[in-house]
């Protein structure tokens, strides 16, 4: 029986081979070699005059603690545990990995067990009763490699998916610092905002005693009255806003909105503003994890497209089927009957297999354009935040002398207050000039604070550069 197995086998296998070579001369069977998709060449991006440091030592995995806030390294941690996107990122990994089992059991045997009885009764005949007992083992021998470059195509998704959570990850760590740095600007436009109000009565009860004395028009008190309005509308509108970020951080956390609040605090003395890496060469987008998820993508476009070619050529099943039947259930053991049927299927007038061979050329070209959409969107999100970033910290300059210029001014008149020369009035105008100052350079901060998160982002934050060539190989 064994051999008569081998020289059965060997027969169909030549017998395919033969056809292989036959049809390899009507249709493309060529497995495509996969090559990364071309893109426009960027050597290095913008620099511009700033404090550096090198950036292999500033782009580390827990980048974020360069802003040296504890409050926000335990947001951080908190957010990671408890975000229930990453949640969802992590679970599709495991999904992808068992997909790889499923694609690699395309390969093996696959057996069936069936047992049964049949009862029949017959007007005029004795009841009869039959026991039966059968087994088949099916093997579709994967000759061309194609189940194999199935199992390569979702080994390539796995680690996309892998890569699509480190991306995740990166960008739920950039969300949180954010939201966290608008939270702490709020507190500071809310402290400057009441000042502001009370400079601003402390202005109309001079304009209500000027009135009286029939040194101003009333006109003038309603003015000082609507700027009052305004004021107050606005800093309604703050405490709103911070309201609603608090919502978005808890959210972040994974904390019901609502139940989670950050302690007020003050961003400039809270949060540090760390130097710009220098260099910036190109080669740091190979950390992006966007990037590398859309490289493995095209990866596994390429392996898809050799295995529906392969498809094209002959398969090898081999059928074996056993069983037995009695009329007694002590005899259903007694005899076995056995059959072994070795088959080829040659698709050649099969139309749907040559249709997914240009199905997933297509998807491929969908891959490939959407790895270089990533690819340009990256250039362009680096440049962006350098650009912000030399533009911001060219306009702090600037608001950081106004502010000085104006304290020195604020304190000269204060003087003058004190000798009797010029009017509380003046004062307080002066004042509200400086408020105006010191908020527009908090929001510079901010500012810069942000384009740094985006910057540390847009070059794939910690994550360790990956070779996506390496694993077609």
């Amino acid at each position: 029986m064994r051999a008569l197995l081998s020289s059965l086998r060997r027969t169909v296998v030549c017998a395919s081979a033969c056809t292989a070579v036959l049809l390899a001369g009507c249709i493309d069977v060529k497995v495509p070699v996969y090559k990364r998709p071309d893109t426009p060449e960027k050597t290095a991006f913008t620099t511009f005059d700033a404090s550096r440091v090198a950036a292999a030592d500033t782009i580390q995995p827990d980048w974020w603690k360069q802003f040296r806030d504890p409050h926000l390294d335990a947001l951080v941690d908190t957010a990671i545990q408890g975000n229930f996107d990453i949640k969802v990122l992590a679970a599709r990994i495991q999904v992808a990995g068992a997909q790889i089992g499923e694609a690699r059991a395309g390969a093996l045997p696959s057996m069936d067990l069936g047992a049964g009885a049949s009862f029949e009764k017959t007007t005029g005949q004795p009841f009869s009763k039959q026991y039966n007992l059968a087994t088949q083992v099916n093997w579709d021998i994967d000759i061309w490699g194609a189940v194999e470059k199935g199992v390569q195509a979702q080994k390539a998704e796995y680690r996309a998916t892998e890569a699509d959570w480190r991306a995740g990850y990166l960008q739920l760590v950039a969300s949180v610092s954010t939201t966290y740095f608008q939270i702490l600007q709020f507190d500071d436009q809310i402290g400057q905002q009441q000042q502001t109000i009370k400079t601003n009565q402390q202005i109309l009860t001079i304009f209500q005693g000027m009135e009286k004395n029939g040194l101003v028009p009333h006109t003038q008190v309603l003015t000082q009255r609507a700027e009052l309005n305004r004021l107050t509308r606005d800093l309604l509108e703050l405490r709103r806003s911070r309201d609603l970020a608090d919502n978005a951080l808890a959210t972040l956390i994974g904390v019901p909105a609502g139940e989670f609040e950050v302690p007020d605090g003050q961003l400039e003395k809270r949060v540090h503003i760390p130097p710009v890496p220098s260099g910036l060469p190109s080669q740091l987008l190979s950390r992006r994890p966007d990037l590398i998820a859309a490289e493995y993508r095209v990866l596994e476009s390429y392996d898809l497209v050799g295995q529906a070619k392969l498809a094209q050529l002959p398969t090898i099943s081999l059928t074996g089927r056993g069983g037995t039947a009695s009329f007694a259930l002590t005899d259903l053991l007694k005899s076995f009957t056995f059959s072994f049927m070795p088959s080829i299927n040659i698709p050649i007038l099969d139309p749907g297999v040559r249709a997914h061979v240009k199905t997933t050329q297509a998807q491929s070209t969908v891959a490939e354009q959407q790895y270089r959409s990533t690819v340009m969107g990256a250039f362009e999100e680096v440049e962006n935040a350098l650009v912000n970033l030399d533009s911001h910290t060219k306009q702090r300059d600037e608001l950081q002398q106004e502010v000085a210029h104006l304290t020195i001014v604020a304190a000269q008149i204060d003087a003058q207050l004190k000798e009797g020369v010029i009017s509380q009035l003046e004062v307080f105008e002066t004042e509200r000039t400086l408020l105006a100052a010191q908020l527009a350079l908090l929001a510079n901060h901010q500012q810069m604070l942000s384009d740094t998160v985006t910057l540390y982002k847009a070059l794939g934050g910690g994550w360790p550069a990956i070779d996506v060539r390496s694993a077609a190989n």
